[in-house]
């Protein structure tokens, strides 16, 4: 996914400029190697061979993974000046990683299951997990359409509207945290249960930094301009 706006930029430190991106390209690499060992773990390292239903869950932690590095270094770019142009490189190609793994990650499911007589979504979907276990699984459909939906930002991002795709792009994130833990074999326990949820606080904070502080910014200024009358 591409970068959202936070908060107003500082002034662009062109040595910066150099080094965030190589930043962006090591925290990629270490979420996706982390994903990646996780999810081997959890088939006790037998990677080849597996079937549809073992394989389908590595896109969703590689699509999530690499979403939240979005989220991290795009609060770095705005806080530290840096300029949009030097990551560019790393939007492009991230994002088209993040989609190919959003896609993946339930069509491999949906197909598999399709296959296995459970028919087709949402119900294939709530066949295929218990009672309890419905609602995370409908928060993961509904944000997959979300996500899916702001690939056309090429297209409509300077619609007044879009802003309102990019609030449900932020709430789909954190429907993914969800989804992810309830879901998730390889966040059931173990040491990746700690890394998801490190995922989920600083994109917490993130999200915070984010919506409220242009809020209090704005309060400020009006503030400021009441006193002056």
């Amino acid at each position: 996914m591409s970068e959202t706006t936070i908060t107003k930029s500082k002034p662009v430190n062109s040595q910066l400029d150099s080094l965030l991106p190589i930043a962006a390209w090591l925290l990629v690499a270490l979420v996706l190697v982390l994903a990646f060992t996780s999810w081997a773990q959890s088939l006790d390292w037998h990677i080849f061979g597996v079937s549809t239903y073992q394989l389908f869950p590595i896109f969703g932690l590689i699509a999530y993974s690499t979403m939240w590095t979005h989220y991290v270094i795009s609060a770095l770019r705005r806080g530290l000046g840096v300029r949009r142009e030097a990551l560019t490189n790393y939007y492009r190609v991230t994002s088209y990683v993040v989609l190919v793994s959003i896609v993946l990650h339930p069509g491999l499911l949906v197909w598999q299951l399709s296959r296995d007589g459970f028919g087709l979504p949402p119900a294939s979907y709530l066949r295929y997990v218990g009672p309890s276990l419905h609602v995370a699984v409908l928060i993961g459909s509904a944000s997959f359409i979300i996500f899916l939906a702001y690939e056309f930002r090429r297209i409509f991002r300077r619609r007044s509207w879009w802003r309102y795709l990019e609030w449900a792009t932020d709430i789909a994130m954190v429907g993914i945290f969800y989804h992810g833990l309830v879901l998730g074999t390889q966040t059931h326990g173990g040491w990746f249960r700690v890394v998801w949820y490190f995922y989920g606080f600083t994109l917490f904070d993130i999200l915070l930094y984010k919506h409220l502080v242009p809020i209090q910014e704005k309060r400020n200024i009006s503030n400021h301009v009441t006193k002056l009358k």
